[in-house]
């Protein structure tokens, strides 16, 4: 980032009300992607991939969602150093969490070998593919947040 550059947020645009056939189309694979995924575990991958891209809407949002639904705030205070936390996370939630800096992050251009075969241990091949959807749609809703600068702070959990 550049020294001096300053970030004055404001929406640029209402995504749902500029292309609302595609946001349907968003919301609906969202809840495709989810089926299957263990609540607390969602709400996990959704926060770090978010926290990733820099996607102050999604980790405001998803931090709730997470809260709501019982998760501790050790667990999402340590999110963004999780590799350094010993047993906090389960083997499991650890897998997943590597899939999904592996998927968000494609710095080498491919997810590493050692990374998929982690995850495979830990999900059936479904539950997998059910993984990497649920990344691949946060990923793509960080992008319209940070892309129409979605305001964070307002959102309310339903939990």
């Amino acid at each position: 980032m550049t020294t001096g550059t300053s970030h004055a947020h404001g929406p640029r645009m209402q995504f749902a009300k500029a292309v609302p056939e595609v946001y349907k189309a968003m919301v609906t694979l969202d809840a495709a992607a989810r089926r299957g995924v263990d609540p607390t575990l969602a709400e996990l991958v959704k926060v770090r991939a978010s926290q990733l891209n820099h996607c102050a809407f999604c980790i405001d949002m998803h931090t709730k969602d997470a809260r709501a639904a019982g998760e501790t705030e050790d667990r999402l205070y340590l999110l963004n150093a999780w590799e350094e936390t010993g047993d906090l996370y389960t083997e499991k939630e650890q897998a997943a969490l590597a899939l999904t800096e592996a998927v968000t992050v494609l710095t080498d251009g491919f997810v590493q070998d050692e990374v998929y075969e982690r995850a495979a241990k830990h999900f059936e091949e479904r539950e997998l593919a059910q993984l990497i959807a649920l990344i691949l749609t946060i990923n793509a809703w960080n992008r319209i947040g940070v892309t129409t600068r979605m305001a964070p702070g307002a959102y309310k959990p339903t939990v």
